[in-house]
């Protein structure tokens, strides 16, 4: 049984070494057969060269660089399509989430005989902000998606080879992973988790609302859908509207007047026209992204052992990536 531990770099020096060290020793107490893949995804400080470092002293350590920061969740789908596991350990290397999770989770995996063992927070880390905003995202989500995920879920999850098979078959240039982990489906069980708190976290407000709009978008129509529900209720209530003030006059001689009442209608109906309208721009932009079939991450150069091998992915039919040759795209 081969096991692929796999992570990704990002301000990630501090760190690296410790969590190598840590994740080492856990996959080693359960095989001798194990490979330890690190992807930089453009990280701007030297956490490529502490891996390569690393690298040189183990022949199970493989670096793939990415030409540059392409966001962490299409660097994990990259780290993913290159594992060569039986079993795939995804993690975060910033030791929030314990490398030692690795055993309990294959335990899990056995036990339930599923596909997948995931963590969750049983109460979310950090300030009240971070509480909140993180339970809003996933509430709003939920609510509006129609592949709902786990609350509170982090990103170490042990895997085997045909649910990872299955997962870099998707193609969406414009996603949430976790979004994906729920539409890929199989078996699988979430265990509670305690996620260690190392400082404050890089998403912003704004940063979490775009990811929200993204995540709400890449996997759901239900936005175009109640935006027609709301056409429809706001055509009804204008023709309601309508009669009364024709029943008022025809039958009581009554004729309304006031600007006021007017010019508020008109920006009430009209901030719902553009707010409608940009909905269905952001769809469209995403249609625009989606037909260009661009890849969603290029490798400048993947390390394997002690020497460097240039490679490029090409994505068969099962899913899996073949090493031809140097910068490539996913």
């Amino acid at each position: 049984m081969k096991i692929s531990l796999v992570t990704t770099l990002y301000r990630s020096a501090s760190h690296l070494e410790e969590f190598y060290s840590r994740a080492s020793e856990a996959a080693v107490a359960l095989t001798d057969d194990f490979e330890v893949v690190f992807v930089n995804d453009g990280s701007p400080d030297n956490s490529l060269e502490i891996a390569l470092a690393i690298r040189e002293g183990d022949a199970r350590v493989s670096v793939i660089d990415l030409s540059r920061n392409f966001g962490h969740h299409r660097a994990m789908m990259t780290g993913l399509a290159h594992a060569k596991g039986d079993l795939i350990f995804l993690i975060d290397c910033d030791l929030e989430e314990e490398p030692e999770l690795l055993g309990r989770f294959l335990e899990e995996l056995r036990r339930a005989k599923a596909d997948v063992v995931f963590g969750v927070q049983p109460r979310r880390k950090g300030r009240w902000f971070e509480r909140l905003s993180g339970s809003l995202f996933f509430k709003v989500f939920n609510l509006l998606s129609t592949d709902p995920i786990p609350e509170n879920l982090i990103t170490a999850r042990l895997m085997t080879k045909r649910y990872v098979a299955a997962l870099v078959q998707h193609q969406e240039r414009e996603f949430i992973i976790a979004g994906l982990w729920a539409l890929t489906g199989f078996e699988q069980v979430a265990v509670p988790v305690v996620k260690h708190h190392r400082g404050s976290s890089s998403y912003g407000l704004g940063r979490k609302t775009r990811h929200l709009v993204n995540a709400i978008t890449s996997f759901s129509g239900r936005p175009l859908v109640l935006i027609f529900y709301l056409g429809t209720i706001l055509v009804v209530l204008a023709g309601l509207a309508a009669l009364d003030l024709i029943i008022r006059k025809l039958v009581f001689g009554q004729l309304l007047q006031g600007w006021a009442s007017l010019i508020v209608s008109i920006w009430l109906l009209g901030g719902i026209t553009i707010f409608c309208l940009g909905v269905v721009a952001i769809y469209l932009s995403k249609i625009f992204i989606e037909v260009k079939r661009r890849p969603y991450a290029i490798v400048r150069k993947i390390y394997h052992g002690r020497k460097p091998v240039l490679a490029k992915l090409d994505r068969d039919s099962a899913g899996r990536a073949s090493e031809e040759t140097d910068g490539a795209g996913l």
